[in-house]
């Protein structure tokens, strides 16, 4: 949910992770108040600090209006694992414009486990002949 400063918009969000980006679906006609409960998938190679997110305005007849942006960090979501659903300060210019508010979840990929068990079978070694 995002609450914004000023009336009708067709807002969306643009998240980015590093160099990744993705962007949500446009909440047509849902002014100052949309709902998206979208779920976005980012490659985690690193921890890096923060997730930004920019709300945009889709405009048809002439370029999209950056509204402002918000950066959530993620150590806490890293340590965690989930964040419930939190608000956010919307800012432009470091101007306040609204507010956003954000879940997330962090589902790490198992690492590949290396380590083989030993046994005598598939170790190398001498044996004795007969």
């Amino acid at each position: 949910m995002w609450k914004h400063t000023i009336g009708k918009m067709d807002p969306y969000a643009i998240l980015i992770y590093r160099t990744q980006e993705q962007r949500s679906s446009i909440a047509k006609g849902k002014g100052s108040n949309p709902e998206w409960n979208e779920s976005f998938l980012f490659t985690v190679s690193d921890h890096v600090s923060e997730l930004t997110i920019k709300l945009m305005d889709s405009d048809k007849f002439s370029s999209d209006d950056f509204v402002g942006e918000a950066k959530i960090p993620l150590e806490p979501l890293f340590m965690e694992r989930v964040l419930p659903p939190m608000v956010y300060n919307v800012v432009k210019d470091q101007e306040y414009h609204g507010e956003i508010k954000v879940g997330l979840t962090f589902n790490p990929e198992p690492k590949e486990d290396y380590h083989q068990e030993y046994n005598e079978e598939n170790y190398g070694g001498w044996r004795e002949s007969a």
